[in-house]
């Protein structure tokens, strides 16, 4: 317990002097020395001077231009107002927050998935409940996609203000489905017809994946477990306190697995995602290929051919919710020790929203706003609309599986899916591996 509270200590002290890890604002210099001095006048803001440190995990461009420019032009409305901006990737942002949420270095604003891992930082104790922002303000709140809001409340309590929303579904070549004479697949079955025909007429890959990426085995493994398990047995499995994976849908779904992964052919567990979407769907070599919309703006010079989309085919025999859409919003909390809440609150609400930066995040950086009417057929793409809509008629959004269960968990499902698409293990084998992986996991709760 000392070792973690000291390592927490240490990442407390680390994120005081870190704020050149990307351009702050448009009143600091992108020197070390500078951000460091800005730091400092976070501790004692001179005046009336109102200093919110914002923290968040995409440092690259187009989005570390993007946010430079919306806080330069949210400090020039606000004089009275400086915002320092530190920003790390991924991974190195999960294990920072991780370690400062908990301590009094907690941001005042930060970058949060939804799902476990929200929920992770709400257990911090350090995260404000924002239910009372959006009833106080219905006009600004019923902007806010509804579809976005609830895998960020908890315990009837919204815990976070959306910022941006993505999900997965099957894209599919247009013209390649009419000249076949093919329909979007509504179940299992149809779907494996269409891949068949597909087969048949000379597609020798008629579906494209990257297997060398787990994240991209699990998007499928989350989707199709959420199709086929009872809810009340998925949500039991997925708590690390009582997951036992025992359920014979589990190996359903990995034979599932095995059926579809015979349609990508060879060298499908050999190459990434992106190869497969640029070397395979984009040269017109595949047809259908399981994309996130966040891809579309990716794809927008690569893609010379009208596609579609269509969710995630429903199981006969499943017992979840078939119009679910798997994806999830991401968004951003406020620290509970803010020293400056209003202000907190009152440029979290300018930032999402149409007249501050819900447009800009789908026009500049290419992703979905949770922003309604933010985005138009004269500022997007029509694949973007027709995904923004995909997402409001979803009945719920399932979340990713990394973010629904334990990385113990996750990982041996991951693994074991790979060695299924390479002939290398069974259904049956995986699943006695996941069951052991939660056995081990409910002996540390």
């Amino acid at each position: 317990m000392r070792l973690k509270k000291l390592a927490a200590a240490a990442a407390a002290v680390s994120f005081a002097f870190a704020l050149s890890a990307c351009g702050g604002s448009s009143a600091s210099s992108d020197s070390a020395n500078d951000n460091s001095q800005a730091a400092d006048t976070n501790t004692e803001a001179s005046g009336d001077q109102v200093v919110i440190n914002f923290f968040h995990r995409w440092p690259n461009d187009p989005k570390n231009t993007m946010f430079k420019n919306l806080i330069a032009k949210y400090e020039e409305e606000n004089p009275n107002v400086k915002i320092n901006m530190d920003c790390i990737l991924n991974d190195q942002y999960k294990e920072k927050i991780r370690m400062i949420v908990g301590t009094d270095e907690v941001p005042d604003i930060f970058s949060s998935w939804s799902g476990s891992f929200a929920k992770e930082m709400i257990d911090s104790g350090n995260v404000l409940d924002l239910t009372s922002v959006f009833e106080d303000d219905p006009e600004w709140a019923d902007t806010i996609a509804d579809v976005s809001k609830g895998p960020f409340t908890f315990d009837g309590k919204l815990m976070a203000v959306p910022w941006s929303q993505d999900g997965k579904a099957f894209f599919y070549n247009k013209r390649i489905f009419e000249e076949n004479g093919l329909e979007v697949p509504k179940t299992w079955d149809e779907f494996i017809n269409v891949l068949d025909k597909l087969k048949a007429a000379g597609y020798e890959t008629p579906i494209t994946e990257g297997l060398k990426d787990q994240w991209a085995i699990l998007h499928y493994l989350g989707t199709m477990n959420q199709r086929m398990v009872d809810p009340e047995v998925l949500a039991a499995d997925y708590d690390p306190a009582t997951g036992e994976f025992t359920d014979p849908a589990y190996v359903d779904v990995l034979e599932k697995w095995q059926q579809l992964t015979s349609y990508m052919g060879e060298v499908a567990t050999a190459i990434d995602h992106e190869t497969a979407r640029n070397t395979y769907f984009a040269t017109e070599e595949s047809p259908i290929m399981y994309l996130q919309f966040a891809e579309i703006n990716i794809m927008k010079d690569a893609v010379n051919f009208d596609y579609g989309f269509f969710n995630f085919p429903a199981f006969s025999e499943g017992k979840g919710d078939p119009n679910a859409l798997t994806g999830a919003p991401e968004g951003f909390m406020i620290s509970n020790k803010a020293k400056n809440r209003d202000e907190c609150i009152k440029f979290l609400k300018w930032l999402v929203s149409v007249d501050g930066g819900a447009v800009a995040l789908t026009t500049e950086a290419g992703d979905l706003t949770s922003v309604k009417g933010a985005i138009t057929a004269e500022n997007a793409l029509p694949a973007q609309i027709e995904a923004l809509e995909t997402i409001d008629s979803a009945s719920q959004m399932a979340p990713w599986f990394d973010n629904a269960c334990d990385a113990s968990i996750y990982t041996v499902f991951g693994q074991g899916a790979s060695a299924i698409a390479s002939g290398d293990e069974t259904p049956e084998q995986v699943m006695t591996a996941v069951q052991a992986a939660a056995s081990e996991l409910r002996a540390k709760q």
